[in-house]
């Protein structure tokens, strides 16, 4: 197998065009949540797809440390009143 002439489509580097339409769309209320997961687990670009999977681990630590925030803080005004 010839490795120099491979050259797939899933590896190719995205161009500046492909990450303002990747960003536009992220953009979209409710749609970014659809598409992080689309492109994230889909068959597409690598560079796109590592960038939601990291997308999606940082909202995850956010609703996590979001959620343990309000409860702290929920915990906190109960047992002042």
């Amino acid at each position: 197998m010839d490795y120099n002439n491979y050259n797939d489509a899933n590896e190719e580097i995205m161009s500046v065009g492909s990450w303002l339409i990747t960003l536009i769309i992220l953009a979209i209320p409710c749609v970014n949540i659809i598409m992080y997961f689309i492109w994230a687990f889909g068959n597409g670009n690598e560079n796109r797809k590592n960038f939601c999977r990291a997308g999606l681990i940082l909202m995850l630590i956010a609703v996590v440390l979001s959620s343990l925030f309000y409860s702290l803080f929920g915990a906190a005004l109960f047992f002042a009143m």
